[in-house]
């Protein structure tokens, strides 16, 4: 959430930051029109409540008599009107806050500006794409033929959109998050198991609430929401706190099971490259203002140790206004590449957000203890993303007669299993 007073100060550098992310003007207009009249009836209350108070002192003095009577009944109507006012900026106050809420991020000026995800800008690739002496297929091919992920039978229990992983598949799967969780140890995360149920001052707090409330599951019953990343029930346990210094910086990690409607994007997508329930694992920081940007180098680097340690192919993106998610002011995505698919497919986005999300969940912090708390900077990235990175680690490592090497950094965590086969 931005502060007003920069909302209020730079109406055109809103509207132009609004437009270059793709989103309606008309929120700022309207937030406008009902801050002016806010701020004109504040104006107006406060002096009548001093003509009140000043006429109060007066008739406390007045002797009985009509005189007394009017100036009375002319205070009681200076009330009703003070009273009417405050209901009315009570409306005002709900349509501002409804406003600050819908709009996004300010991005940072080495952002660049653009319409959609044709305009991200590739940063670097890394890795080697390996050349295969037979035509590679997808991970929805070798899982079928090895029967390591079950299509059929999660569309059996829970609809379009969801699968089963079995066998070494399951085990493939739960190696790469032991993995992914070792590894953020050694970085100097703290890691967490949280809640996958979560209320809606949290998704308000991270900013999925209202923007992307369509995409989440909702409990109505409970007036919950399953959890749609990671980032969101980790950011939200500091809401309401103010930090000392010496606290940060925070490093927290876990691995939840993430919920998404994505309704019909999933149509289109054969396998498990989109779905609606999967697992990620997510480091989420808090850092002081100062360090933000700097910290967003060496989390995404966090995320990249983990692919390079995977030896797999991967690109940076650097995306582009009109690409980027709602909270953040700059972002990162890494993309694993699938050789079977033939396509890159995004495994980790890292991403700052500056006191935005800070702002929202009320996470402060205190420079020194002799002075004014400040809002904090917040971040997060996926380290890493399932299961995109098992489509990956299938597609890259697959042999010619339909096996599939494990990565050496997974063969302790599956028992010094070397190869996924038949047999």
């Amino acid at each position: 959430m931005l502060d007003v007073n920069v909302i209020r100060s730079n109406p055109d550098m809103i509207r132009t930051m609004i437009r270059n992310r793709n989103r309606d003007e008309k929120i700022l207009d309207r937030f406008l029109e009902a801050d002016s009249e806010w701020r004109s009836l504040t104006d107006e209350n406060n002096r009548l409540r001093k003509i009140r108070n000043d006429v109060s002192m007066e008739i406390s003095k007045m002797p009985k008599g009509e005189e007394k009577g009017a100036k009375i009944a002319e205070m009681r109507e200076v009330g009703d009107k003070i009273k009417a006012n405050d209901a009315r900026m009570a409306e005002l106050e709900e349509i501002r806050t409804d406003c600050v809420l819908n709009i996004p991020n300010i991005p940072h000026e080495s952002v660049p500006i653009g319409k959609d995800d044709t305009e991200n800008v590739v940063v670097y690739e890394a890795g080697n794409k390996r050349k295969f002496d037979f035509k590679p297929k997808e991970h929805w091919e070798l899982a079928e033929e090895l029967d390591i992920i079950d299509f059929d039978r999660g569309t059996k229990v829970a609809g379009s959109g969801f699968y089963v992983m079995k066998g070494d598949g399951a085990r493939l799967e739960r190696a790469l998050i032991n993995y992914f969780l070792d590894t953020h140890k050694d970085q100097g995360y703290t890691e967490l198991v949280v809640p996958a149920v979560i209320n809606k001052a949290a998704v308000i707090g991270t900013g999925q609430y209202p923007n992307l409330k369509d995409d989440m599951y909702y409990l109505q019953k409970d007036d919950m929401y399953l959890n749609p990343t990671a980032e969101v029930p980790i950011t939200n346990l500091l809401q309401d706190e103010i930090l000392d210094k010496s606290q940060l910086p925070i490093y927290y990690t876990a691995n939840l099971t993430s919920y998404r409607r994505e309704v019909g994007k999933h149509a289109d997508t054969k396998g498990i490259i989109r779905v609606h329930e999967f697992r990620k694992t997510e480091m989420v920081n808090f850092v002081e203002p100062s360090k933000s940007y700097e910290r967003l180098e060496e989390l995404r680097k966090n995320a990249e140790d983990l692919i390079n340690g995977l030896d797999l192919p991967y690109r940076v993106l650097l995306l582009c206004t009109g690409d980027m998610s709602f909270s953040c002011s700059k972002c990162y995505d890494l993309e694993l590449y699938a050789p079977g698919k033939d396509a890159w497919l995004e495994a980790s986005s890292c991403s700052n957000f500056t006191d935005f999300q800070a702002r929202r969940a009320r996470i402060k912090y205190r420079p020194e203890p002799h002075l004014k708390s400040e809002f904090v900077h917040t971040l997060n990235g996926s380290g890493l993303a399932l299961p995109r990175t098992v489509v990956a680690v299938m597609e890259n490592y697959q042999n010619k007669d339909g096996s599939i090497t494990i990565p050496e950094v997974l063969r302790p965590y599956m028992r010094g299993q070397e190869v996924i086969d038949k047999y």
